[in-house]
């Protein structure tokens, strides 16, 4: 079996895990999603599949063939390596908890 999803618009409204047998009978558009695959790496050391995992909500690009998460911020850039959305400032490293704030384009402690 495998995770496949369902793409309507460019946006993935469902995730399921079935053959391609049952795959074929569906109407709609189906693509296979691998759940080893993120930040365009496979977390077993295989071949990653499409970017990332699908969720629901997250884009399908048919021509890069890759599953992205919905970009979170405007300031924010889709990682064309990993299809990672990238803040223009990384995050602190400090250990402490943040937040991103969208008008300062900064992290801050949380209040």
């Amino acid at each position: 079996m495998s995770h496949f999803a369902k793409i309507e618009d460019g946006i993935v409204t469902q995730v399921i895990v079935a053959e391609q047998d049952f795959i074929d009978t569906q109407s709609g558009q189906y693509v296979q999603t691998s759940y080893n695959t993120r930040g365009n790496q496979h977390s077993l050391g295989g071949t990653p599949m499409r970017g990332n995992f699908a969720g629901i909500g997250y884009v399908y690009d048919e021509k890069l063939d890759v599953f992205y998460e919905p970009q979170p911020f405007i300031s924010w850039t889709l990682n064309a390596t990993t299809f990672v959305w990238e803040p223009p400032i990384a995050h602190p490293s400090d250990g402490q908890m943040y937040v991103w704030d969208e008008p300062s384009t900064s992290w801050l402690e949380p209040s």
